[in-house]
């Protein structure tokens, strides 16, 4: 049994983590500030004896006595990082640098959970960890893009100077049941609307595309990488390379509740991806990690936790 330190553990992928660590047998400690994560994300498990929850902002010095940390402590969608931007690179900095002291002091494997935003709007498809990426350094995104890629920077450094054992896994999309209704991404934003049959946001035409990887399988993913033997730094992609449309997706969404609304489009936002799919690659090289879930089952998965969250069903 370990003593894992999850930053961000009430958020959405984060929650996820602690059920699956927890059903390991480990002994789980959240920090987590609130900020976009929510205690009822946690309801499973505040009476577990081995589980304990801190309210700490990441920024703000960590003292514990750990065995492994997954660092996933920051806003993770553009409506959340873009409402205080400044926070957000402080987050991935100062965060990090916590983290990382942490790690240090503790001589233990730490994770970072970086992003397919590092690729920026890239210019190889499908993205591969050897593409430095095409990210606009002063756009509104930045604080977010940029800031992951001088965390991915930290933790390397860390890693170079003082034999910080650290793995960096470059998440892409993910969805799943804890998603939050105020999320502002796209499977959110449409299940929530053809629940309430009004009419499904698209930004631009629709053919932007998405690979969407089901939680249950990002977490076999990120786990998978904090197993690995000594030193296997990556960085790794971890997500599902099946790639679809905005368009298909808001229509598979549509078909799967059975919802009478139609389609509006809105001019894409500023420096918004056009195709996001992950090459992995070297992760199933090193783990033989391979996504189960379908698109579809995860989305009836997810559609199901919505109903419940609204009140609504389609059945």
């Amino acid at each position: 049994m370990k003593h894992i330190l999850i930053t961000g553990g009430a958020g959405f992928i984060g929650s996820h983590l602690t059920s699956f660590l927890l059903n390991q047998g480990h002994q789980v400690t959240v920090l987590d500030n609130l900020q976009t994560g929510s205690l009822s994300n946690l309801d499973f498990c505040k009476d577990h004896l081995g589980f304990r929850f801190i309210q700490q902002d990441v920024c703000d010095p960590i003292d514990l006595e750990i065995n492994e940390i997954y660092h996933l402590a920051c806003p993770a969608s553009p409506v959340h990082y873009q409402a205080d931007p400044i926070k957000t690179t402080k987050t991935c900095v100062l965060g990090s640098l916590n983290v990382l002291e942490l790690a240090k002091k503790n001589q233990c494997r730490v994770l970072s959970a970086s992003t397919s935003e590092v690729y920026g709007d890239p210019l190889v498809h499908p993205q591969v960890e050897k593409d430095w990426g095409n990210v606009n350094p002063v756009g509104i995104r930045s604080c977010y893009d940029e800031g992951k890629r001088c965390a991915e920077t930290l933790f390397m450094d860390y890693h170079r100077h003082h034999g910080v054992d650290v793995v960096i896994a470059r998440i892409f999309n993910t969805y799943g049941p804890r998603m939050s209704l105020e999320d502002g991404r796209v499977i959110p934003n449409f299940i929530a609307q053809a629940l309430k049959n009004e009419s499904l946001t698209l930004y631009g035409d629709g053919s932007q595309t998405r690979s969407l990887c089901y939680v249950d399988d990002m977490i076999n993913g990120l786990t998978g990488m904090m197993a690995l033997g000594k030193p296997m730094t990556g960085p790794y992609n971890v997500g599902n390379p099946d790639e679809n449309t905005v368009k298909q997706i808001a229509e598979n969404i549509v078909a799967l509740t059975h919802s009478k609304s139609d389609m509006i489009n809105k001019p894409l936002p500023q420096d918004d991806p056009v195709r996001r799919c992950p090459d992995i690659t070297k992760l199933n090289q090193a783990t033989g990690f391979a996504p189960t879930v379908s698109l579809e089952d995860g989305l009836k998965r997810t559609i199901e936790y919505f109903e419940s969250k609204l009140n609504i069903s389609v059945s």
